[in-house]
This record gives structure tokens, C-alpha cells and sequence, in this order.
């Protein structure tokens, strides 16, 4: 079993974002010498309660810090930008970082609508998915099509490995993608708690070997708690509870709330229901019991490798967790 992380440096109540990306790179650091194997960093814009706006460059940080574990994008949200664009970036941190860049890609907004607009301002047709993802894989491998509107187009700079091309997705759609372009692919089912296992299926069987691989590989990325105690990871859970709570009200949050604040919030129940059905996108527990859930998890999505995510208020917790996970599966400690 391979466990990774996916961190989205969420800042907490009365934090700041610098604070936030200060606790990324630690984070990563403290992966690396628990024995994780990825850490993704993701993308969100104009969003005050997570401080992680540009993959790319938090990356090039962060394998600086760091020596050996994988380093990646969950992911970069390919329809605002140039594939060319983000191919020469992740070329370099490649060039930089050999053997240890894994490029997520995303087709979500990463934002409301008014960053969308501010992200993609003078584009004047519409984006093809599709097509980008191709071109993308193209321009990674070096295998361009004659025919191409950019005949002879070379991504810089030239190296002689490639970064691991992964398409996320929490639908289907996502999936025949990836199976289709010959990627990696991830479900997040930390988005969506309903139909991984049949996207995972999906893609398992209509995968198209590639440049890139010659056999599928997927994974499921899923919010993790984990605690000393399961009422100690109750009340840590209960404040990622409020959260997407506030999310699916529209109510516009300054940072993760703290265990006192979802204490004392008094739930409609409606929203009781609405926790209910979102603790289908968690995990939680003590050691024994969160081990045995990512075991089951991961046998039903036929996948070897985990990737786990953890909001807190405190950042100790979080740290925490991924210590009782590692300590959980005997992973190998660097250091």
C-alpha cells in the first residue's frame, strides 16, 4: 500500500495564507520523512480559506525542501491556461527535479465565476479539453503529429524524463477521459462520495495504453482524520463538517473554523442531513479504524495507492494524523 497527500493549504480561523503556505512546506517535509509518497498541492483562486493559488510555483519550493518524495499538482486547472504553457513549466520542474514531478490536471474553475472570467480574460474561443490534454501529452513525449497547427513545436526545456500525466476528476466524464488519453487517473471522491468505484471500473477497462503508460494506474484521493482518540477525531471532523456546510449554503468563509465555533452551530436539519451524506467523502477515526477504511477503500477501487487530505483548525492535528497513518501501515521513515 502506498499512501500520498493532497494538501490545499487551508488557512484557519485567525491564520493568515503566508502562515498557510509556511505550514505546507512543512507538512511535505514531515511526508517525506514519514514515508508518504506523493504530495500534491492543489489550485483554488479568490478563495480566502485556502492559500494555494499556483501549483507550479509552490513546487518548485517545495522540491527545493525536499529530497526524494514525489512532488505534484492536484491539480492545475489545464481550461484557464496554454497546455504549452503549463508543459514547459512542468518540464522544468522536472529539469529541476528529475524523476519525482507528477502533473494533476483539472477541468474544474478552481473559483467563482469572476476569477474564471479575470483567468481566462482575452481568450476568444472556447477551450476543448479534450484537445488540450492531447496537445499537453504531446508536447510532455515529444510526439507532436505532423499535421498539427504547431508542426515542429518543442516544449523547453529538453529533458530526458517526463513528469507523470494524471487526470483528476469526481465523474465519469473524467474517467473515459483519462482511459481514452492513456493518463493516470485519480477520482476525488473528497468531492464527490458517490460513483468512484464504477469511474475506477470504467477506466480500468477502457484504458488506451500511451507514450505515457503502458498499463492504467488509478488512485482515489478522499478527506482523512485521524486521531488518538474516535472522539478526539469526531470533534477535529466536526470543524471540516461546518465547512462544507458554509460551502453548500454559498456562505463565504475566511478559514477553517475552529472545534468551538462547529460546536456551538446550531444545524437545520437539512444540514444534519447534508453532514450525513458528506461523511461518504471521509474517513475518520483512530489508527486501528482509519487503517482498516483506506484497506477497504482501496480494495474497492482496485487501486494499490491512497491519497489522503486532512483540514483542521490546528495544524499539530494535522500533522498528527499523518503520523498515526504512517505509524498505522509501518510505513519506511527517511531520516
Amino acid at each position: 500500500m502506498q499512501l500520498s497527500i493532497l494538501d490545499q493549504s487551508p488557512i484557519s480561523i485567525g491564520g493568515t495564507a503566508r502562515q498557510a503556505i509556511q505550514e505546507t512546506v512543512r507538512l511535505a517535509q514531515a511526508a517525506e520523512q514519514l514515508g508518504f509518497h506523493r504530495f500534491w498541492v492543489s489550485e483554488h483562486h479568490d478563495a480566502p480559506s485556502l492559500a494555494g493559488s499556483t501549483p507550479e510555483v509552490l513546487l518548485s519550493h517545495l522540491g527545493a525542501k525536499t529530497n526524494r518524495i514525489r512532488i505534484g499538482s492536484g491539480g492545475v486547472m489545464l481550461p484557464h491556461y496554454s497546455a504549452y504553457k503549463v508543459a514547459e513549466n512542468f518540464r522544468m520542474l522536472e529539469a529541476l527535479y528529475p524523476n519525482r514531478v507528477d502533473l494533476g490536471l483539472g477541468r474544474a474553475p478552481g473559483g467563482m465565476p469572476r476569477s474564471t472570467m479575470a483567468l481566462q480574460e482575452g481568450k476568444s474561443r472556447e477551450v476543448d479539453y479534450g484537445q488540450q490534454v492531447s496537445d499537453l501529452k504531446s508536447y510532455l513525449t515529444d510526439t507532436l503529429p505532423e499535421d498539427h497547427r504547431f508542426p515542429g513545436l518543442r516544449a523547453t526545456p529538453i529533458v530526458d524524463t517526463v513528469p507523470e500525466l494524471w487526470l483528476l476528476g469526481s465523474s465519469d466524464w473524467s474517467a473515459h477521459m483519462a482511459a481514452y488519453q492513456g493518463t493516470a487517473f485519480m477520482f476525488a471522491q473528497f468531492i464527490n462520495g458517490d460513483g468512484g468505484v464504477e469511474a475506477v471500473e470504467a477506466y480500468l477497462e477502457r484504458f488506451q495504453p500511451s507514450p505515457l503508460f503502458a498499463k492504467p494506474k488509478a488512485s482515489v484521493a478522499i478527506f482523512t482524520v485521524c486521531a488518538d482518540t474516535e472522539a478526539q477525531a469526531e470533534l477535529i471532523a466536526s470543524t471540516l463538517d461546518l465547512s462544507l456546510v458554509m460551502l453548500a449554503n454559498g456562505q463565504r468563509s475566511e478559514g477553517t473554523p475552529t472545534i468551538e465555533m462547529a460546536q456551538n452551530y446550531s444545524y437545520s436539519r437539512f444540514e444534519l442531513a447534508l453532514i450525513k451524506e458528506n461523511r461518504r467523502r471521509m474517513i475518520m477515526g483512530d489508527k486501528t479504524s482509519v487503517k482498516q477504511q483506506i484497506e477497504e477503500l482501496a480494495k474497492r477501487y482496485h487501486t494499490d495507492e491512497v491519497m489522503l487530505t486532512i483540514r483542521a483548525p490546528e495544524f499539530a492535528d494535522r500533522v498528527h494524523s499523518f503520523e498515526l497513518i504512517a505509524e498505522a501501515f509501518g510505513l519506511v521513515r527517511n531520516g
